[in-house]
């Protein structure tokens, strides 16, 4: 067992497995399930929710943990932040939003709410769809800024495109302000997912 838990790659195909084989139990405990919407749904649904996870998580540590703390940190010690941890971060943030984006919009088509919810009750729907696709927008605009904004100013910040000291200031500063707008947006984000699973 240690084997697979000192490997992240073993770790997360072990994950897989041990979630297959779950599955697996599941489908023979309820008599079969069929290749519907509703199958479909529930694989896109959990999908969406592993990335989102991942996406809300990641904005957490930069907000709660690496933000708060780089002044704490020695300056010989912080290119190791910026060279290393701070791009892989960003990597696995940056593509968990647009999963998030796209296994949450593949959601609500399967479930047949995608348009009462992106046009907020407009084109018809209930309290339900309005509030969820309040948190379908609050998610988009946060995919925005992540992709639009939080990126490629962290990219002048982090060195990975050369700039002026000045500007890689600016960069800096303006990614932590959107970065924060995003955790911002995130907790009425999350109270409009989940609290919409209750409504009728």
């Amino acid at each position: 067992m240690s084997n697979i838990l000192q490997s992240l790659n073993r770790t997360v195909v072990a994950g897989i497995i041990l979630t297959i084989v779950l599955f697996i139990i599941m489908y023979s405990l309820s008599g079969g399930w069929h290749l519907d919407a509703y199958f479909w749904s529930a694989i896109f649904r959990y999908l969406h929710v592993l990335s989102g996870i991942m996406w809300i998580g990641l904005l957490y540590y930069f907000n709660f943990v690496q933000i708060p703390n780089m002044p704490n940190i020695p300056d010989e010690q912080k290119p190791a932040i910026g060279k290393v941890i701070a791009p892989a971060a960003l990597f696995w943030f940056r593509w968990a939003a647009l999963s998030t984006i796209i296994t949450g919009l593949i959601v609500a088509y399967l479930n047949g709410y995608v348009n009462q919810a992106m046009s907020l009750g407009l084109l018809g729907g209930d309290a339900k769809n309005i509030t969820i696709g309040i948190g379908m927008w609050l998610g988009i605009i946060m995919a925005y800024n992540v992709w639009m904004v939080i990126w490629p100013n962290q990219k002048k910040a982090l060195g990975m495109i050369e700039v002026s000291a000045e500007e890689k200031a600016k960069s800096a500063k303006t990614a932590m302000l959107f970065s924060r707008t995003n955790t911002l947006l995130s907790i009425p984000m999350l109270l409009s997912m989940v609290s919409a699973q209750n409504l009728f």
